[in-house]
């Protein structure tokens, strides 16, 4: 019989706070991270709002010198790490057995693309400015890196680069390794920072990102309103300690949620287009749900993706739709995005948060910006204000570019088995 894999640990640096609690309570206040553009001079730009992570001290947990080596991404998932391994009890870096049993795998889009910004305006300057540490600082997977260092955790080690689903894939395929034996702690979530003049006009040419609000940034994340007009970029990490149940039990350890099961698909679709018929969406979902044993009819809460675009938003209202059915109405389905932004590699990881945390204390925070109603988009979204709920089982889901869907199921920890 598999392991069960329980949550023990959490850490969080998001837009709407640099704790768990912070981030949490803001999310249930409705309140927004979304902010004017402050990392770079946007002012030209058609599109000057992100939700950044403000008054961030990465020395805080990092060296003055390894700040200045690594990416902001790295920073990010470093602190979160710190944060999560603490709240799970663990002290570190580890020793022994726990050393070579624990793992860490992340997801991540864009890796430390700063870092590459920053390179090609120094060799502007003179090959001589190029910082040697500029290239290897913004390969993906070097967030991992240094969490694995920091922790001197020895065992399974991997990055998840499946764009806008690579945390929520990184967390269900970390829970499997745990199930597979390859080690008894994971730490695993995601990170991203890519809010960058670079990124940013990648994503203006291609017409994804919202540019209706720069006056109101607040207003301008809208998942499913009628004039929702695309994506708000986001930054930040949010990094969990997922362990054997046996093992979490016999230290007395915190257990916040049980990771009850993921699954994964590809649309073969179109690199930024949703499938118009949901079927890849559907299939992650219906998937996960049969891997984790659950039915349907015990999903009491849907984290959407909803990125606030015309067709993915409506995409995801119709695969709810054909995998629920009429039940569909009566489930809540809200979207963390409405007030965060797309973390992209790290959306999954903070919306798994909003799952935790919804099992834990019974609200389910709200949807903001649905001002008005889209008749493609009829589900109850949560518009407005948050909710008391009771949350036993959740599924969070997670649609990457190229249609990479990836989709994680939760639920609240009991003796017996769901």
């Amino acid at each position: 019989m598999a392991s069960r894999v329980v949550i023990t640990g959490i850490g969080a640096i998001t837009p709407l706070g640099h704790t768990v609690t912070d981030t949490w309570q803001n999310l249930v206040a409705g309140q927004s991270g979304i902010t004017r553009i402050s990392r770079f001079d946007a002012s030209a730009l058609p599109v000057q709002v992100a939700a950044e992570v403000k008054e961030f001290e990465p020395q805080r947990y990092i060296s003055a010198k390894d700040v200045r080596r690594m990416s902001r991404a790295s920073h990010l998932a470093l602190a979160a790490a710190a944060q999560a391994v603490t709240d799970a009890g663990l002290a570190y870096p580890f020793t022994g057995p726990l050393a070579e049993r624990t793992g860490v795998m992340l997801g991540t889009a864009m890796g430390g693309f700063d870092k590459v910004e920053q390179g090609v305006k120094d060799y502007g300057r003179g090959l001589n400015k190029v910082n040697p540490f500029s290239l290897p600082a913004a390969s993906p997977n070097l967030s991992t890196f240094h969490v694995c260092v920091t922790l001197n955790a020895q065992g399974y080690t991997n990055t998840l680069s499946t764009a806008c689903a690579a945390g929520t894939m990184a967390l269900g395929e970390a829970a499997e390794v745990i199930r597979r034996d390859e080690c008894e702690v994971m730490i695993s979530g995601g990170t991203e920072a890519h809010i960058n003049e670079l990124t940013v006009a990648g994503f203006i040419a291609s017409r994804s990102l919202s540019t209706a609000f720069n006056a109101d940034p607040a207003r301008a994340s809208r998942p499913f309103d009628a004039h929702r007009d695309g994506f708000v970029l986001g930054e930040g990490a949010v990094i969990f300690v997922l362990e054997r149940l046996d093992r979490a039990l016999a230290r007395g350890a915190p257990i916040y949620a049980e990771i009850l099961g993921s699954a994964h698909s590809s649309d073969t679709h179109h690199i930024l287009a949703p499938d118009p018929d949901s079927a890849g969406a559907l299939r992650a979902m219906r998937w996960a749900l049969q891997r984790a044993g659950v039915q349907p009819e015990q999903v009491d809460y849907i984290n959407a993706h909803a990125t606030g675009t015309p067709l993915g938003d409506a995409a995801e209202t119709q695969a709810i739709k054909s995998l629920f059915g009429e039940r569909a109405y009566r489930v809540p389905v809200n979207s963390t995005k409405s007030m965060v932004g797309h973390l992209f590699g790290a959306a999954g990881a903070i919306e798994a948060l909003a799952c935790v945390k919804s099992i834990e204390t019974g609200i389910v925070h709200p949807t903001i910006n649905i001002d008005t109603p889209d008749p493609a988009c009829d589900l109850d979204y949560v518009p407005a204000q948050a909710r008391r709920h009771a949350v036993n089982i959740a599924l969070s889901n997670s649609f990457g570019l190229g249609g990479q869907n990836s989709c994680l199921v939760l639920g609240k920890y009991s003796k017996g088995l769901h």
